[in-house]
């Protein structure tokens, strides 16, 4: 039965955008609900902390309205239902990713890729998403979610390691084949383990030590900085680091008909290619988009007899800029995850 609801609730929004150092979250105090008809209202239990935040807090996406919310790896339990809603009541667990709506008529999303469609709204970015105590999200585009492993090891799942898993279906690793994997960190430790599980051989390419470290510790068959280069030729490859001079770095890495996959939502601008070097004999250069809906039950459906070890350093809720700054840094190794419930406290050393 639909119950109309709403709360008055605590979020971090993006005031101007501008660097993570310099604190761009403002804490707001703001009435969310009640779910229209499709909607859910949940209370939040942690949000994971993206990269694809803080290229909204830097600007480096441009904010689709001011005070945005961002957030899009969002564990929480349902208070209220629409009228609409089927397959989910208060009191259950749910999940909300970065996909919140798409149109349903545009020919993407008849072809099964409703990740293109042109009219597609997008958590924390076209609607408030979860550095908040409570959000409001539709329940078409979320998840129902396990009873059992902690909120925090939940959360990176819905966007990390979504995007992770359409990255490494997009760079079409063949059967125990050589995936090389670019940057360490949030959605490439869930995914080196997802290739792992299924038979394939993963070196990481990354400059930090602890991330390399982290690797090998996750069964990486080896760990190098990027300019070092993988001890054998690729048959895929999936850029993570938001870095466009790695692009020419991991095309030559690649052996005979390899690909590349481009998981970032921004890169910066990519050098010039060699034909010859980088491209020629059937090597591919192709990018990500968010994930579908189908992508998001197959992921899942495959963690769930395959879990994977997520690598969190939990933040409370207050720290939100500094969850934010430690990205920016390179500070986290992993997932950084931002701790919404009830008396989730502070943690020393960390600014409220």
């Amino acid at each position: 039965m639909a119950v109309e609801q709403s709360v008055v609730t605590e979020a971090w929004a993006v005031e101007r955008p501008a660097p993570a150092a310099r604190g761009p979250l403002r804490r707001v105090r703001r009435a969310v609900g009640p779910p229209g008809p499709d909607g859910l209202l949940l209370e939040v239990g942690a949000c994971g902390v993206c990269r694809t935040d803080l290229h909204l807090a830097e600007g480096d996406l441009p904010p689709r309205a001011p005070g945005r919310v961002p957030g899009h790896e969002i564990v929480g339990r349902v208070l209220a239902v629409g009228a609409a809603v089927r397959g989910f009541a208060p009191g259950d667990r749910a999940g909300v990713a970065w996909l919140a709506w798409t149109c349903g008529t545009c020919r993407y999303c008849r072809a099964g890729r409703e990740n293109l469609c042109p009219a597609a709204r997008w958590t924390g970015w076209d609607v408030d998403g979860g550095y908040a105590r409570h959000v409001v999200a539709d329940a078409r585009y979320a998840y129902r979610l396990p009873e059992g492993p902690p909120d925090e090891e939940l959360a990176p799942l819905l966007c990390a390691g979504l995007i992770g898993y359409r990255a490494l279906e997009r760079a079409e690793l063949p059967p125990g084949g050589r995936l090389g994997v670019y940057g360490y960190g949030a959605s490439a430790h869930l995914t080196a383990q997802l290739a792992l599980a299924r038979g394939a051989t993963v070196h990481v390419l990354t400059r930090s030590a602890a991330a390399r470290r982290l690797a090998l510790e996750l069964g990486a068959a080896s760990a190098r900085d990027a300019a070092e280069g993988p001890p054998e030729p690729l048959d895929a490859a999936i850029l993570f680091a938001p870095a466009g001079d790695l692009v020419p770095v991991a095309l030559a890495a690649l052996d005979r008909g390899g690909t590349l996959a481009v998981a970032g939502i921004h890169l910066t601008d990519v050098p010039p290619l060699d034909y010859d070097r980088h491209l020629f004999r059937e090597r591919t250069l192709r990018s990500v988009t968010a994930n579908t809906r189908a992508d998001g039950r197959a992921y899942l459906a495959e963690v769930a007899r395959h879990p994977p070890v997520v690598h969190v350093r939990r933040y409370p809720f207050e720290a939100a800029d500094a969850a934010l700054a430690d990205l920016a840094a390179g500070r986290v190794t992993g997932v950084a995850v931002l701790l919404a419930g009830p008396g989730s406290g502070q943690v020393p050393g960390l600014r409220p």
